[in-house]
């Protein structure tokens, strides 16, 4: 069974950056299509971004293209977020989320394995 948990969440101000990780245990990560998504209050969860197992193949949302960077290592069983120029929409509860083999789909419901969630909250 695969556990995911996210770090890295927190407070930033609009322009600013911060660095989510999410950890992968249970089973080597190599064989999963891992991806994050986030939830504001009283909005569905939405697409942010995805990466195949190979660490080459991403995803993202148009919202966040050219400010987001998804990345992974396979050998520490981790990926990562590197958000930058951040705006106040970019608040929400992110969760790390995972899938066996190679999932290009920006639907929430095609994946299976979540994280518990980590807050960002951007200040205008």
């Amino acid at each position: 069974q695969v556990q995911l948990v996210e770090s890295g969440g927190g407070l930033a101000q609009a322009g600013g950056s911060l660095r989510l990780s999410c950890a992968a245990s249970g089973r080597t990560a190599s064989s999963l299509t891992m991806g994050w998504f986030r939830q504001a209050p009283g909005k569905e969860r939405e697409f942010v971004a995805t990466i195949l197992w190979n660490g080459v193949s991403t995803m993202y949302a148009d919202s966040v293209k050219g400010r987001f960077l998804i990345s992974r290592d396979n050998a520490k069983n981790m990926v990562e977020l590197q958000m930058n120029s951040l705006k106040f929409e970019d608040t929400a509860v992110y969760y790390c989320a995972a899938e066996l083999g190679a999932v290009r789909s920006t639907d929430y419901h095609r994946f299976a394995l979540w994280g518990q969630g980590t807050q960002v909250t951007v200040s205008s």
